[in-house]
């Protein structure tokens, strides 16, 4: 509401827009996943499901709604089972996020919740002005940890080291970037513990993201045999003869992604 409407139509009006404890509408940044991304302006106590898939017009691509992230870089991720939480400051606490700057950052099923974790954990530490120590050594320390997790060198005892640099972080950082940085990484091992674990324990990437944890393969039906990918292989880990189908050795493969990127028929998963 504008200042004008405030005056003309009195404070009762202005108090009834929102919740009993989060007045006012709120304008949030809606982008990622999602067909109509921008600002959106809502009343306070508008449900998730109602400004990603009406607001915002859904998933695009026929793809699967998996988490949206929530007040900006040291939000939380919350799943699909959250759509119907009203979106105020009380029920977005409980969820495990925050309001913050009022991001939403949708997030289909081909994203991997480990590497967005590690994404943000390395904007914060970025952002750490390095005063204090809990801030400027834990982040880094925690981004480490998920750098090794996405390269498939994770271990059993780095979720509980995860957790335990969280709490003392929030607890004893200077300012809000430190007590809030450990969110994403609080989060996503709440919701998404199986996916650190198929990392860990499987040394794969469920959503296929992590490049360190994926093997590629030639599709044999899907080949042409023209030997375009043996050509622009940076390490020789692909073998080819004419009119046969092309093979990846593991052993070789740097997983640079040329082979995929240079095959014009998809052939490479």
């Amino acid at each position: 509401p504008t200042v004008p409407q405030i005056i003309r139509k009195g404070a009762a009006w202005y108090a009834g827009i929102g919740t009993e404890t989060s007045k006012d509408t709120k304008v949030f940044a809606l982008t990622g996943a999602v067909r109509a991304i921008g600002l959106v302006e809502e009343p306070m106590g508008t449900s998730l499901r109602t400004i990603i898939f009406d607001v915002g017009g859904g998933i695009p691509n026929k793809r699967k709604f998996k988490a949206v992230q929530l007040g900006g870089p040291s939000g939380g991720c919350v799943p699909e089972e959250y759509l119907d939480t009203p979106v105020d400051y009380e029920s977005i606490a409980k969820a495990g996020a925050i309001m913050g700057s009022g991001g939403m950052i949708v997030m289909d099923d081909r994203t991997c919740m480990v590497d967005m974790a590690r994404f943000f954990m390395d904007f914060i530490q970025d952002e750490s002005c390095g005063k204090c120590t809990p801030c400027r050594e834990g982040t880094r320390r925690m981004l480490e940890i998920l750098e090794k997790i996405c390269h498939g060198k994770g271990e059993p005892e780095d979720l509980e080291t995860l957790e335990r640099l969280s709490a003392v972080i929030k607890d004893s950082a200077l300012c809000g970037l430190g007590q809030t940085g450990p969110n994403p990484v609080l989060s996503t091992l709440q919701y998404f513990r199986h996916e650190y674990e198929a990392h860990i324990y499987e040394k794969k990437c469920p959503a296929k993201r992590c490049v360190a944890l994926l093997e590629f393969k030639v599709d044999v039906d899907k080949c042409k045999k023209c030997g375009i990918c043996f050509k622009n292989c940076p390490v020789e880990a692909i073998e080819w003869r004419k009119k046969e189908p092309a093979y990846i050795h593991q052993d070789k493969c740097i997983r640079c992604l040329t082979c995929i990127t240079k095959c014009p028929f998809d052939a490479i998963d």
